[in-house]
């Protein structure tokens, strides 16, 4: 069995800093409730320390990224979630009317297709990833392929998806052909 890695406390204070700058950059909001951010934040580093990527913490990550993508943080459900709930399954990011007081939280049921237990299958399929779908065949009509970020949605006309995204930050892996 595994034992938790020790996560440096100043490690997940930057983390969290660096975290909130980029969401209020892009127009999301952290979790006001520093404790619990924190214990999310650690989470991650948890994640990425034993998977190599950050996957939400509240959810069983199966150390394939290929596998876990739709879960790496900010997840795929994030702005879903924000919307229905005004928080994401986490809790991590919270909607403006949450951090403003005018929402309450309140648990965020899970979106994330079930998985099948033998064989660590998505039961129904979620959203292919970037390299399901050839880069070199273009839509008709189109010059180069338009590829989509599964996190914010943004869109793109290139030959492959960006390093990361230019609104969230999220890696290539997240982006699906769009057309």
């Amino acid at each position: 069995m595994n034992a938790r890695p020790e996560i440096d406390p100043q490690k997940v204070e930057e983390l969290r800093d660096r975290l909130s700058r980029e969401a209020e950059a892009s127009g999301y909001h952290l979790n006001p409730d520093a404790a619990r951010t924190g214990r999310i934040v650690r989470g991650l580093l948890s994640n990425e320390a034993r998977h190599g990527y950050r996957s939400c913490p509240c959810r069983l990550a199966v150390s394939d990224r290929a596998k876990d993508a739709d879960i790496v943080c900010p997840c795929d459900y994030r702005d879903a979630d924000l919307g229905e709930w005004g928080a994401c399954f986490c809790g991590l990011y919270v909607s403006g009317a949450v951090l403003r007081g005018e929402r309450k939280l309140e648990p965020v049921p899970e979106r994330r297709p079930a998985r099948r237990a033998s064989a660590g299958q998505p039961s129904s399929s979620p959203v292919p990833s970037a390299r399901a779908a050839p880069a070199e065949v273009p839509a008709a009509g189109l010059s180069h392929p338009v590829w989509r970020c599964r996190v914010c949605g943004y869109l793109c006309a290139r030959e492959r998806p960006p390093e990361a995204c230019p609104v969230c930050k999220a890696g290539s892996d997240r982006f699906e052909r769009f057309l």
